[in-house]
């Protein structure tokens, strides 16, 4: 896994292309890879709708941070 891991602050992005993003950087990890998304609610819903999408055993989801004003999760691909 690289030392230095991705952060993406979905903060300063549209909201209609958060989570566009935070899937598309997703798909381009490679298995083991992770990056961090830092935001300013508890992103739940985007949990669900991963796991929706990739099967929740497929990813990992891990938060470093739990508000109440920021929210950091660190989410990695652990396989396909």
């Amino acid at each position: 896994m690289p030392d230095t891991v991705e952060e993406i602050d979905v903060r300063k992005i549209p909201p209609h292309k958060k989570h566009a993003t935070i899937f598309d950087t997703y798909d381009e990890l490679d298995e083991g890879e992770a990056f961090i998304i830092i935001n300013d609610h508890d992103p739940k819903p985007l949990r669900y709708q991963m796991s929706a999408m990739h099967g929740q055993d497929n990813y990992s989801w891990d938060y470093l941070e739990e508000g109440p004003e920021v929210w950091k999760v660190h989410i990695g691909k652990t396989t396909e």
